[in-house]
């Protein structure tokens, strides 16, 4: 029997937890559950004969290292920076490991020794990272078995509301950590369009976006994630002239975003005074010119030259409530952290609620006849419930497959890994659509900018 160790029972783990024990009988596999809550891992365990559920602190280092010894995979739904010891104990004892997050330059540094260990250590094998790069990675590669030669390569995913649950103005909702859609794109975005070399402050970021149409859905906008070079190295187009990879919103998010970047209230660099007792009216008064004489609604339209007539975008900010005196109740913040607690009351899903990832990738490319051509593949995943969201299928089930995948000996070559060859994403992306998950390909007259 195959013991599976499963650290993190979070809400992304619903589809994964799913796959593992619907699997586990013909599979011969023996599921640990191991979570900080016991509650949330006997929920997710649900009396399964093949499954059970215990409280565990990866930072007690003896209990860590004794469960690691005592099962043959790992798979780690921690934090991304709570990874590293649970991988060093893995090639301490010679587990395989599991994760959807990205690889850090401490985990590649690993790599060596995972080799020598005869362990396999899959990253990145989630929804973004993951299906993102096996996807890209299949289109890719046909394109160059048949001779090609791939000019440009843009890529887009948002974790967003379905449409049938779209009842706000800024037609989105939390579909995963609140935080980091709080704290999206700081720092300076860099991608390559053209051969040049071009970069997007963050203060620019949201009001440099890309509307690109999926069939069936509609308009998008999307903004540049962080870095989009490290990723030629990763696909080995290290030549190619556009590299750009993005995050999708509906159109008018970014345009108001904007103007929460401009205000300042993304800021998470600082602790602002007396935040306990300041109201939202007050935090977002406290961002605007000193005037007596005027509103904070009249300040705020004065400081983004919002006119009288431009009630759509004001209404979003009426809406979230920020100009309401109700208090904020939190000692010892940031801006950023009175911000997502303001959206928290607004964004977060309700109980019928359906989440939705869309992702879409633009290829641009030379034939062997020295034709241009153009393809356009996109995903669209709705989720059933608020248990077993679109996020939670994209991100746990490409996860689990490659978990069988291991434990069943497909996936033998040790080492660290992202999914980005045929004998790992070809299998991984045909069973995906056995679930829903899939990509549509269509072929488009070539844009050139």
């Amino acid at each position: 029997m195959k013991k599976i160790l499963l650290i993190g029972a979070g809400r992304s783990t619903s589809s994964l937890v799913q796959y593992l024990l619907f699997n586990a009988e013909n599979e011969n596999w023996f599921v640990t559950i191991a979570d900080q809550s016991k509650d949330l891992a006997v929920e997710s365990a649900n009396n399964h004969n093949r499954a059970k559920a215990i409280a565990f602190d990866v930072n007690n280092t003896e209990e860590r290292e004794r469960l690691i010894d005592e099962h043959d995979l790992i798979i780690s739904m921690l934090p991304a920076s709570m990874h590293m010891s649970v991988a060093k104990d893995c090639i301490k004892f010679k587990k395989h490991l599991a994760t959807a997050s990205y690889v850090s330059d401490e985990m590649n540094a690993l790599d060596g020794a995972a080799k020598e260990a005869g362990i396999v250590m899959m990253n990145e094998i989630g929804v973004d990272p993951g299906i993102d790069h096996m996807s890209a990675m299949r289109v890719i590669d046909d394109i160059r078995d048949n001779g090609g030669d791939l000019q440009a390569f843009e890529t887009f995913t948002g974790g967003l509301v379905a449409p049938e649950s779209d009842n706000n103005p800024w037609n989105y909702k939390f579909t995963w950590n609140p935080r980091n859609v709080v704290l999206a794109g700081q720092g300076t975005c860099k991608f390559i369009q053209n051969k040049r070399y071009k970069y997007i402050p963050y203060h620019k970021l949201f009001r440099r976006t890309e509307i690109i149409e999926v069939d069936g859905f509609g308009k998008f906008e999307g903004y540049a994630n962080r870095d989009s070079l490290k990723y030629r190295e990763v696909y080995k187009l290290e030549d190619i002239p556009t590299m750009y990879r993005g995050t999708l919103r509906k159109p008018g998010f970014c345009k108001a975003w904007h103007y929460f970047v401009k205000l300042g209230v993304t800021d998470d660099s600082y602790v602002m005074e007396d935040s306990e007792n300041m109201t939202y009216r007050q935090f977002i008064n406290s961002f605007l010119p000193y005037n007596p004489h005027d509103s904070v609604e009249l300040k705020f339209k004065h400081y983004f030259n919002i006119r009288q007539d431009d009630i759509e975008i004001f209404e979003k900010f009426v809406w979230l409530g920020i100009f309401e005196e109700t208090k904020v109740g939190l000692k010892n913040v940031t801006p950023a952290q009175i911000l997502q607690h303001i959206l928290e009351q607004k964004w977060t899903l309700a109980p019928e609620d359906k989440d939705m990832i869309v992702m879409w990738h633009r290829f641009r490319f030379v034939t062997k006849d020295g034709e241009d051509k153009e393809i356009h593949s996109s995903m669209v995943v709705k989720g059933d419930d608020q248990r077993y969201t679109a996020m939670a299928k994209t991100v746990g089930l490409p996860l689990a497959i490659s978990v069988k995948m291991i434990l069943n000996g497909t996936i033998t070559i040790p080492g660290v890994h992202v999914p980005i060859i045929k004998e790992i994403y070809n299998p991984i992306l045909d069973e995906l659509e056995n679930y829903g998950i899939n990509f549509v390909e269509k072929l488009v007259a070539p844009t050139f900018y």
